[in-house]
Parts: C-alpha cells; structure tokens; sequence
C-alpha cells in the first residue's frame, strides 16, 4: 500500500505517538518532529537510545531507549527519523510489539525498508506524495493528516 491521505488518517487515529530518533539538538529533524507533536499536546514520547530528556517549550520530556519501553505499544504510532538501517531494526522490534502505523520520514528507508514496513503494518506513511518535494513528511503533511483524522 502506498501512502496516502487515508494511511495518514489512520496514523493520526491512534491515542499515542512515539518519536525514534528524538535528539535534543534541535537544528535536528529528531528534535523537531517531536516538538511538533509536543506543540500540538499530542501525547508522544520521544525514543533515543541515550535516554537523553528533550526539552521543548521549557517543559522536559524523558526519553526511553527503544520501542519496548513503551506502556501501550499497540495503541501508539511511531514516527522514524533514522537512517534506512537503524529504521528497518525498529521496524523489526515494531512488528513484535504489535505497533499499528509507522510514519518514514524522508531520507529513512531505501527500498528494502519500504517493502518490509508495507508487509507488516496496518498503515505505513512513506514516500512519494504529500505536500512537499520530499515526500510525505509529519512538519509538512501532519497539520492536515491530524485535522482529517479528528474529523
């Protein structure tokens, strides 16, 4: 399944969020993919495997080291901002714990990582389309995903 404003919607449906590749740099995209969902009150949680705590908007927010350290894995969608191999090993662990969605930033898959999260998730949001020229990404695409998900 390609992604689409439907896989988006179906993302954005789930009562949490989580964040791999949240770093506390915030020229980086890990940090501001998860301050958009912090700007926004979603409940996410930012995942990096120091454990560091992000700060956004003066208020702090742990971070865990990986996917199993979630409370309700089947009830959260995980954005990735990663590198292709990293984001097919988080795929892997995602599939086990049961994640329903997963949203690949631009520049974390290559064509192996693609066809494996298509395999093995209810909604995968990855790739061609969305409003920018990258691709489907969560600062371009999500305002409107989210809006159609509350819908």
């Amino acid at each position: 399944m390609s992604a689409s404003d439907a896989t988006a919607k179906i993302f954005f449906s789930s009562p949490k969020f989580a964040v791999v590749g949240a770093s506390t740099n915030t020229e980086k995209f890990g940090y501001k993919v998860f301050k958009w969902y912090a700007d926004r009150d979603l409940p996410a949680t930012p995942i990096n495997p120091q454990g560091a705590t992000l700060t956004v908007n003066g208020q702090p927010y742990p971070a865990i080291k990986s996917l199993s350290e979630l409370e309700d894995p089947k009830e959260t969608s995980v954005s990735i901002i990663t590198g292709p191999a990293i984001t097919l090993k988080t795929l892997q662990e995602a599939k086990e714990l049961g994640v329903p969605a997963v949203w690949l930033q631009p520049g974390t898959f290559n064509d192996e990582v693609l066809a494996y999260a298509n395999e093995n998730f209810q909604a995968v949001v990855a790739g061609k389309g969305g409003w920018g020229g990258e691709g489907w990404c969560v600062l371009v695409d999500g305002e409107r995903s989210l809006a159609a998900a509350r819908l």
